[in-house]
């Protein structure tokens, strides 16, 4: 037995000896693993000296709590509790809007407009749409500085509030302690895109300024961009305002601008997009001093379309002040009912303008939409009534023109017998418009008198919310321009696409144009022929990026003139007996009236100028 354990041992002893040398590794293999050795203790070095770095580090910035709240002290003064703290968010929100709000600084973070979208591009560049959101911006501000006694000025942006909810009210509190407090009280309405706005400075006399009678708010919103057509956008976008027993004024839209207010109280502020607005409202004792400020941006760069602030004087009667928020559209009759002139802020314009669009047309086109659901329609329909309306003057205007054209044999004989002395062909001419009562003017009163209804249009398509994401044929949005081709170049004036209603009324009034030109004689001033024709195609520029309402109204308002016109013509007048009627009116006793004496000396005037200059030659 001895001898077999001694060969057994020694057969395991040379198993192992040949193994070990059959898996001894080679000296490639030994340099890798003496590498690896030397990196995981380079690595460990590094690391208990980085472990070292932040302990000193850690060391010499470590601030005590104590140390911390004697700095807060410092320079939140009796605040110093309301300066840390933890970010809470609540919402208010009813059928029409959904507001977020933040317990840092207990403002508004963000409103969701509920009935009203946007147009936007998903990532394959296809339109969908998304709810209109503003007040969203991460840069904007909504903070009141308190002057502490200590003369130290903070900001509410920078203090936590402890927030409470009931019902459809929220209560923002910056505790100085049980009995001293500053509170924001937001009460949102059942209906409506207001809400009723408080601040209480409550027992805070003794920790703010002994002479704080009022307190600042600083408010900068950066408008969001929520149209297609940004740049009308952006010219449409200020801060509106009204002084006390004044009209309601605004910052100048399409320049950075300042105002200075301080001789009157102000009423109301608007930081106002082109069709939606956030509205700070008094409802005791009007806001003190304040500066307005609106700053340009560049549309290609930014993601607002203008930046507007509103640094106010609040006045504190016994630490409170009253307020009314309104975030919502620019609805006429939602903002009327504040009965403050709020509603002027929709740019329907000025003077005779601003007239005939908030009392003719606007109430019109809402009576009208009470019946039919396509504006577009609804357009067409107005258009109808508004040309059956000035139709008598339209009347006016054809048979003068074609009383005109009934005198052609007389007026070419004219031209025969003076065709070297263009000055005497047009006294004879004027002579014949006396003699067979025709007055070359008939045609330009009509047209003067339609004026002031086509420029209250102009003014109300692009203002008026009610075409806002609107479709209509192609359109598929009146508010802003139709897209027919987008060829992707921004070309000067006309932008990257092309408006089909713009195209089709510049190529109606040409032909409306030529037709009108047939009969009328401009021998006597060649050059306005041809500007007759250039004026649409200069305008196509502007109207290029238009509202597609106006461009359509424009549109369908001249076929309706070119309709009538022939129609009138051909089956309406008669040529013989027009023509009977000037001989009729040629025949009766003449008697001049002053202004066609006084054209007539005029060209005398001028005949002999021109006689005198041929002498001198």
């Amino acid at each position: 037995m001895e001898r077999n354990q001694v060969i057994g041992l020694l057969l395991i002893f040379s198993t192992l000896l040949v193994w070990t040398f059959v898996n001894k590794p080679s000296s490639e293999e030994l340099e890798k693993r003496q590498k690896m050795r030397d990196s995981i203790a380079l690595s460990e070095q590094k690391t208990e000296a980085n472990i070292e770095t932040i302990k000193a580090d850690t060391a010499a910035n470590f601030v005590p709590d104590s140390l911390v709240s004697q700095q807060n002290a410092g320079i939140f003064g009796a605040f110093a509790g309301a300066s840390t703290g933890k970010e809470t968010n609540y919402v208010l929100e009813n059928e029409l809007i959904k507001i977020n709000f933040s317990s840092k600084g207990g403002r508004i973070t963000s409103a969701i407009l509920k009935k009203h979208y946007k147009t936007v591009q998903d990532s394959n560049g296809k339109d969908e749409k998304e709810l209109v959101t503003i007040l969203d911006n991460p840069a904007n501000k909504f903070e009141y500085i308190f002057k502490l006694a200590n003369n130290n000025e903070i900001s509410s942006s920078d203090l936590y509030f402890t927030g409470q909810k009931t019902g459809q009210e929220i209560r923002f509190r910056a505790m100085v302690d049980e009995n001293r407090y500053f509170e924001q009280v937001y009460t949102l309405s059942k209906d409506n895109y207001s809400l009723d706005y408080k601040i209480n400075a409550q027992g805070l006399s003794s920790v703010l300024s002994p002479k704080s009678t009022s307190i600042k708010l600083y408010w900068e919103n950066h408008l969001n961009k929520n149209e297609k057509g940004q740049q009308f956008e952006q010219n449409y976008s200020t801060v509106y305002f009204k002084e006390v027993d004044e009209s309601s004024d605004y910052c100048k839209c399409v320049s950075d601008d300042s105002k200075e207010l301080k001789d009157k109280g102000i009423e109301w502020i608007s930081h106002t997009n082109q069709f939606f607005n956030t509205s700070l409202l008094s409802r005791k004792k009007p806001f003190g001093p304040s500066t307005l400020t609106t700053k340009m941006t560049d549309l290609k760069t930014s993601d607002a379309v203008k930046i507007v602030t509103s640094d106010i004087s609040i006045p504190l009667e016994n630490g409170q002040h009253e307020m009314t928020l309104y975030i919502g559209p620019n609805e006429y009759k939602r903002l009327a009912a504040f009965d403050n002139k709020m509603e002027e802020i929709i740019p329907f314009g000025s003077s005779i303008f601003g007239t005939i669009n908030r009392w003719v047309i606007r109430p019109f086109f809402d009576f009208l939409s009470q019946y039919i659901g396509s504006k577009g329609i609804v357009i067409l329909v107005l258009i109808f009534l508004i040309k059956m309306l000035l139709y008598p003057l339209m009347y006016k205007m054809l048979y003068s023109q074609a009383k005109m054209g009934a005198l052609k044999p007389e007026l070419a004989s004219l031209k025969e017998k003076y065709k070297d002395d263009m000055q005497k062909q047009q006294m004879e001419t004027m002579k014949i418009y006396r003699e067979y009562g025709v007055s070359p003017f008939g045609g330009c009163l009509p047209m003067l008198l339609q004026m002031p209804i086509w420029y209250a249009l102009f003014r109300f398509f692009p203002a008026s919310i009610t075409f806002r994401q609107e479709p209509f044929l192609w359109a598929s949005d009146l508010s802003t321009y139709d897209v027919f081709f987008d060829h992707g170049v921004d070309i000067p004036f006309m932008g990257t696409h092309i408006s089909l209603f713009t195209l089709l009324w510049a190529a109606s009034t040409i032909l409306y144009t030529y037709y009108n030109m047939q009969n009328v004689d401009l021998s006597a001033n060649p050059a306005m022929k041809y500007v007759q024709y250039l004026m649409p195609i200069m305008f196509l520029g502007f109207f290029n990026s238009y509202a597609s309402g106006l461009t359509a109204y424009m549109f369908f308002s001249n076929l309706i003139n070119i309709l009538q016109t022939v129609i009138t013509k051909k089956y309406v007048f008669d040529e013989s007996k027009i023509r009977a009627e000037l001989l009729k009116e040629k025949s009766k006793p003449k008697k001049k009236s002053g202004f066609q004496a006084r054209l007539e000396e005029a060209m005398k005037a001028q005949q002999a100028v021109q006689e005198q200059k041929k002498k001198n030659k």
